[in-house]
């Protein structure tokens, strides 16, 4: 196989990927409506929570700038990346990703081809999301905003390789809901994408270092500093650890035959 093969090979399956998510316009909406929510609503509450206490309207800017922003960017990424599994899920069901496993291709680089478009339209739902908080005056550099993409495009493949993981172990499509919530609320609410650490320190030493080693919470911290240039080494190399682990695990244990049309014929 030559790298042309491999190269069209990747550019068909993010085409089709961004193909479906252009067709789903209530996935982009639905991508936007809970940060945007969150953003434009909860304000006073996140205000008193976090004990600042600066005249308006700068408090409410400072507030979001520095943490609920990058938090907001990683609600994206993170439910981006658990409906791509609820996709993974969905095309085992119907058969597609049988016919996808069948290219003479390495399984690593097809499983790596869906997680590549699946962190794709992560990150273009970002921007968008970013594109809204600016006309509310909730604003960075522009060079925050260059150093974000790769801080986002890592962030959103160690999210998605957590959600094919789970694919592998999710034998039907009715169980998604399910898990899911067991994965999401945890995630989200025990990281430092809505407190910093030292707050939830404040509250509970074990939320604490639940938090402190939670990979959502590392994905948060990378977008955070890359918003404002800066690059956080500890929180880089443990989202990349996390994305190598979830991503071999993932391939390891990810299996196309357990859907529909094999069901059908007996198996």
């Amino acid at each position: 196989m030559r790298i042309l093969h491999y190269w069209r090979a990747l550019w068909g399956i993010i085409g089709r990927e961004l193909w479906r998510f252009v067709k789903q316009k209530e996935r982009f909406v639905s991508a936007l409506v809970r940060p945007l929510v969150w953003l434009l609503i909860f304000a006073a509450g996140f205000r008193s929570a976090l004990g600042i206490a600066i005249s308006p309207p700068y408090d409410t800017y400072i507030l979001y700038e520095v943490y609920i922003t990058p938090g907001l960017i990683g609600m994206i990424q993170l439910f981006n990346g658990m409906q791509s599994s609820l996709a993974m899920v969905y095309d085992r069901e119907m058969g597609s990703m049988r016919i996808l496993m069948v290219a003479p291709l390495p399984r690593w680089f097809l499983l790596l081809g869906k997680l590549i478009a699946g962190t794709a339209v992560s990150v273009l739902q970002v921007y968008v999301f970013l594109a809204i908080a600016w006309f509310y005056d909730i604003q960075a550099s522009w060079q925050g905003y260059g150093w974000l993409l790769p801080a986002l495009l890592l962030s959103g493949l160690m999210l998605g390789a957590l959600g094919l993981l789970l694919s592998s172990f999710i034998k039907q499509l009715e169980n998604f809901a399910g898990v899911m919530n067991f994965v999401i609320f945890p995630l989200f609410f025990m990281s430092t994408a809505l407190y910093p650490l030292w707050k939830i320190k404040e509250s509970s030493t074990l939320l604490y270092n639940l938090a402190r080693y939670n990979p959502f919470s590392q994905a948060v911290e990378l977008c955070r500093f890359a918003l404002y240039g800066q690059f956080n080494q500890d929180a880089f190399f443990y989202t990349l650890s996390a994305f190598v682990i979830f991503m071999a695990a993932a391939i390891l244990g990810y299996n196309p035959s357990k859907g529909m049309m094999t069901r059908k014929g007996g198996a």
